[in-house]
């Protein structure tokens, strides 16, 4: 995620995006749930794309508990959009 200022960009840009975060890292529904903070049903109905909107608020803690956990979303590259392990930091 981006922060510019006040303003949060999502950088999560589809559903199809989250449910591979979510197998790189091996974790359920539940799992993603409680780590974001949030409800099993509102990961249910994000990924399942059906009943109320999700709030930007509620993939933004989606988006930020997965990037914490070493995932990063990959923007539309020419080879389309996607997901990958983070890079390892160098350490000094």
């Amino acid at each position: 995620m981006i922060q510019k200022g006040s303003i949060k960009i999502l950088r999560l840009k589809t559903i199809d995006q989250l449910r591979a975060a979510r197998g790189l890292l091996g974790w359920s529904q539940s799992e993603l749930a409680a780590r974001a903070g949030l409800s099993l049903p509102t990961v249910k109905r994000l990924e399942g794309g059906f009943g109320a909107r999700v709030s930007d608020d509620a993939q933004i803690k989606l988006q930020k508990a997965i990037e914490s956990a070493g995932i990063e979303f990959i923007d539309e590259n020419g080879g389309g959009l996607g997901v990958r392990f983070q890079k390892p930091r160098k350490q000094n």
